[in-house]
């Protein structure tokens, strides 16, 4: 499976973005997808995660109640809804296949895409 982010852009604090992932190639229900991001000189770090058989979401402590992760209508997107933006959400944003294993292990994921920058001025 292929993974194409997009949506990504500056944004002042405060302010909102919503990222999509659409998906290509065989399907993958079995498994979730999810959003991981990487800042710069910083390590990549887990943000969120839905599982693609019972909508089951997982969040990263630093994003819950301002990001939300969903399914789009069309089985093969999914969205990341991120409000209140903080200059520390600043980073590369990538989808990926989650398999199985600790969720908020960036090993865990697989078949990750090509990144979108997210930059949140103060």
């Amino acid at each position: 499976v292929q993974l194409q982010a997009s949506g990504g852009g500056l944004v002042q604090a405060g302010g909102s973005l919503r990222l999509s992932c659409v998906a290509s190639g065989r399907t993958f229900s079995r498994y979730g997808l999810g959003w991981l991001r990487q800042a710069p000189g910083k390590e990549r770090e887990h943000v969120a995660t839905i599982s693609w058989n019972d909508g089951t979401t997982w969040y990263a402590d630093s994003v819950k109640g301002r990001f939300t992760i969903s399914r789009g209508n069309a089985e093969n997107t999914v969205y990341l809804q991120m409000n209140s933006l903080k200059p520390e959400d600043t980073a590369v944003y990538y989808c990926a296949v989650y398999n199985s294993g600790y969720v908020c292990y960036t090993g865990s994921y697989t078949n990750w895409g090509q990144g979108t920058q997210v930059t949140v001025s103060s």
